[in-house]
């Protein structure tokens, strides 16, 4: 590419920690000479960061292809994400891409840059065996919204049948707790007044860059140091795991100066069957007692849950548990899902599946 050449957009899909990792991707290219245009503007390039979780993910990174083609039929198109790194091969056949990156590579972007030229054909693929992403990168986001997303930990260990993270992720890797602060006061130098921790698996902070490796700090330690970060006004903790949130952790939140009462927790149903054929790492009784000991220390905390509907073998019954356990917590909202299978999981092979037009009713419900 030309050194005249210098202008590039981007769009994110999916969550927190996408919003992170582009800002840092964004922040690279404008360190290097790039100027950050709307996506729908004439940009010489399109970064497009793709999740895994949306059931649409094929056809949401065509449609932002489209847009970037309609922008600027000469710009270079480069994916990366969760999708880029599960995906590579099929994504550099859509017409319009030029660059794939997986999880390994996307930090790498400027490297690519400098040779890659806008082509008819397939595009170019870079991406890594998932075993190799054992190594942290740290990201916030800033600029793009009120508050900043502060990313402190990423991957996961845990084998939820019906979950492709691991897969796109790696391994679960934390960020060490100084260069956490340091970017928290970074942020707060930038006079954002609201940080959200962001992560695959938060409260599984303290596991080191190479696997069972741990650092020296605890997700309790984390929190803890951050509650002291000067011209941070309001931190936020995102979904966190039920059986990771400890009591001393929400009995910090509750005394906290800069730790807003609010937290998401994922249930995903509120049936021991279905909880044990996802493989999730805990039982309702488990899961009560942590929304019943937040109520205890902050009786107006917000308290939001993440639910799956349809999942196989779910029946009427299995369902009407999950609907009066959902009825007797003292939550404050849902996110509601259905269920749609993922390649390379266990539950896409279970028996017992439910039509997707009844999983669809249920969320009418």
């Amino acid at each position: 590419m030309s050194a005249f050449q210098r202008t590039a957009a981007y769009h994110t899909l999916g969550c927190k920690l996408n919003f992170a990792e582009t800002s840092t991707i964004a922040r690279q290219l404008t360190d290097a000479g790039y100027d950050k245009v709307s996506f729908d503007e004439k940009a010489n390039v399109y970064v497009i960061n793709t999740c895994s979780v949306t059931e649409n993910a094929d056809r949401e990174c065509k449609l932002h292809v489209k847009r970037a083609m309609k922008a600027n039929p000469d710009g270079l198109v480069v994916i990366v994400g969760c999708y880029a790194q599960l995906k590579p091969e099929e994504i550099s056949q859509i017409e319009g891409v030029d660059l794939v990156l997986g999880a390994k590579e996307k930090f790498n972007i400027l490297s690519y840059l400098d040779d890659l030229e806008k082509s008819d054909n397939e595009g170019i693929v870079h991406s890594c065996e998932i075993e190799e992403t054992d190594f942290f990168i740290g990201s916030y986001s800033i600029g793009d919204r009120t508050r900043a997303f502060l990313k402190v930990q990423d991957g996961c260990d845990y084998k939820c049948t019906y979950c492709t993270i691991p897969l796109a992720r790696g391994i679960s890797r934390s960020d060490t707790i100084e260069n956490v602060l340091k970017n928290a006061s970074e942020i707060a130098a930038r006079d954002i007044k609201e940080i959200v921790l962001t992560g695959v698996n938060i409260g599984d902070y303290g596991k080191g860059e190479f696997g069972n490796k741990r650092h020296e700090h605890t997700f309790l330690d984390l929190i803890s140091e951050l509650d002291k970060v000067d011209g941070i006004e309001r931190i936020r903790i995102s979904s966190i795991e039920p059986n990771l949130l400890k009591d001393e952790s929400i009995e910090l939140v509750s005394k906290s100066r800069s730790f807003v009462p609010h937290f998401h927790i994922p249930l995903q149903s509120g049936s021991d069957d279905l909880l044990k054929k996802m493989k999730r790492r805990y039982l309702t009784k488990l899961y009560n007692d942590r929304v019943n000991k937040i109520r205890e220390v902050m009786p107006d905390a917000a308290i939001g849950v993440d639910v799956i509907v349809g999942f196989p073998g779910e029946t009427e019954e299995l369902f009407m548990e999950t609907y009066n356990f959902l009825n007797e917590l003292p939550i404050t909202y849902l996110h509601v899902f259905t269920y749609s299978e993922r390649e390379n999981t266990e539950a896409a092979a279970m028996e017992g599946v439910v039509p997707v037009a009844e999983r669809k009713n249920v969320i009418k419900c």
